[in-house]
């Protein structure tokens, strides 16, 4: 089989049959499109042609070239290409011994309780546009969804009557999230008080901007940037980060960590572990400033 027709076919499964979010998809294709560039390169066009030197080669070249979690994921769409076929058509799997380390996990950067009342702060809620920007925020926020997941929100995923929106996250993964009553209130405030004022045509869409069309990511984050300026607050924050914040304020209000990790909606409880190193230092610095003990200076050998 060639490697380009092979490409195409799995790509395509992972779009119809394994779920996968657009996102990761558009990875794999790229990452796949530059492993069979290399091989082109290499006069390779056959499947059969791939060799365990081969790919070791390539490795090479992805870890000098690339971050270490871009190169990860690269291992992992070949890795995973070359098991579909595998299984499928009982090619060899040249990549059996590739092994994926994304190294240590980055701490999630978060915002503090006080920056993300700042930040909601900046809105006017007198005017329409400001209200409706404000309640996404509020959305991503109050829910801890993905900027996709609230973009894509559909009318008949969110019950306001009875306070809970149903997700369909990565994987087609469907979870169940509790609407705070401050969320509540700006979605509902939004729903039925200013969407009916923009609607121009029949739309199942919980969020549609003045022009009655479908908001996208990038108007989000746009629209949080220049809050954060108003607010005074760091531009690094964005709304994934809201997100991360939603996470480790749950934890730090008690929550145990596999409501968290339902609530997020992550398949794996590793993923959801990241957080608890957030609270573990909170819990530091907390026992630092605090136990008499913990700053004690100037003690002779006796302790005096």
């Amino acid at each position: 089989m060639k490697i380009e027709q092979a490409i195409n076919e799995y790509i395509h499964s992972l779009s119809t049959s394994e779920g996968k979010a657009s996102n990761t998809i558009k990875a794999y294709s790229r990452d796949l499109r530059f492993y069979n560039e290399f091989l082109k390169d290499k006069n390779i066009t056959d499947i059969r042609k791939i060799t365990p030197l081969i790919i070791d080669e390539y490795i090479g070249i992805l870890n000098e070239k690339y971050s270490q979690t871009s190169s990860a994921r690269a291992k992992t769409a070949i890795k995973n290409f070359h098991r579909y076929l595998n299984m499928k058509y009982d090619y060899k799997d040249p990549s059996m011994n590739v092994s994926v380390s994304k190294g240590n996990k980055r701490l999630p950067i978060y915002c503090t309780k006080e920056e993300v009342d700042r930040l909601m702060s900046v809105f006017d809620d007198g005017d329409h546009n400001d209200f409706f920007n404000h309640t996404i925020l509020e959305t991503i926020y109050g829910l801890g969804l993905r900027v996709s997941e609230c973009c894509n929100l559909k009318t008949n995923q969110v019950n306001l009557d009875e306070g809970f929106v149903k997700v369909l996250g990565k994987g087609s993964k469907e979870r169940i999230i509790p609407i705070p009553e401050t969320t509540k209130h700006y979605m509902n405030e939004y729903f039925h008080n200013i969407r009916p004022l923009w609607i121009t045509k029949s739309s199942n869409l919980f969020f549609i901007n003045k022009n009655g069309r479908k908001i996208y990511n990038e108007y989000v984050e746009k629209m949080l940037k220049n809050a954060l300026i108003k607010a005074d607050l760091s531009e690094d924050i964005t709304p994934h980060k809201l997100r991360h914040s939603y996470a480790t304020h749950l934890l730090e209000g008690g929550a145990d960590l596999r409501v968290i990790q339902e609530l997020l909606g992550h398949s794996d409880i590793s993923t959801t572990e990241i957080y608890t190193h957030v609270e573990s230092k909170r819990l530091k610095n907390t026992y630092l400033k605090s136990h008499p003990l913990a700053n004690m200076k100037g003690l002779d050998k006796h302790g005096k």
